[in-house]
């Protein structure tokens, strides 16, 4: 492990320690469902410490970058760490390194953080903007991980579109939903109703139309959640 970015991970732990509290760590831990624990550092002071810690360590390379994310994300002892590692990689000076390059290394993060916080903050700005930079490529990693054997590459196929609004592929918005459709999984029933609530705010006949149509096979969460805006402006009066 280069020595550049054992100092940055050692410099953001101490940070976080220094600032946590043990009884937020105890809430956070609970709140979260989550082995590994937390320092019980809150979102602005977390945002804090990172900015001093990145700005004290640049990094030059897009090597370096993604052993420093990585560094980060696999030595994490708490869960914050892991926080600031995604924030390293979404960060703006850093935006000409996000290239189909480090997707493996995002795949790496879904996959070994397997859980919501992480996987939706990757899937929704870091897939979804290699998928809007570089769409011929990550359609095709996409489609892949639509029928993928692991819920969360599944999960982040479904919701890498959510904030494309007129810009939605549909075909492929289609292809990560439709193999989902028959899953008990909460996590894929909540994320087919989450893209299509989205893009309902943009294509309310769309949604409507293909809700209708696999009325059967859609969940009752897929659908209250597809149809929850809708049903607010009053374009629906009720869910099929």
């Amino acid at each position: 492990m280069p020595r550049a970015a054992r100092a940055l991970a050692a410099e953001l732990r101490r940070a976080l320690e220094t600032a946590g509290d043990p009884r937020r760590a105890v809430r956070q831990q609970a709140y979260m469902k989550s082995e590994m624990p937390f320092a019980g550092v809150a979102t602005p002071g977390l945002r804090k410490i990172a900015v001093e810690v990145f700005s004290a360590h640049p990094q030059p390379s897009q090597a370096q970058w993604q052993q420093a994310i990585l560094t980060l994300w696999r030595g994490a002892k708490y869960r914050e760490e892991r926080y600031a590692a995604i924030g390293l990689a979404r960060a703006k000076p850093y935006q000409a390194f996000r290239t189909p390059t480090a997707c493996p290394m995002f795949e790496e993060m879904i996959v070994t953080g397997a859980w919501w916080d992480y996987v939706d903050e990757i899937a929704i700005n870091l897939i979804g903007e290699l998928l809007r930079d570089h769409a011929e490529f990550m359609r095709g990693v996409l489609l892949d991980w639509t029928r993928d054997a692991d819920l969360w590459r599944r999960r982040s196929a479904i919701i890498a579109q959510l904030k494309f609004k007129a810009d939605t592929d549909l075909e492929l918005l289609l292809a990560a939903i439709e193999p989902a459709m028959g899953s008990t999984e909460f996590f894929l029933r909540k994320a087919i109703g989450w893209a299509l609530r989205e893009h309902s705010k943009t294509d309310p006949a769309f949604v409507i139309d293909f809700v209708t149509r696999n009325a059967a096979a859609l969940s009752g969460l897929s659908k209250r959640e597809a149809f929850k805006v809708m049903l607010k402006r009053g374009q629906v009066d009720a869910i099929p």
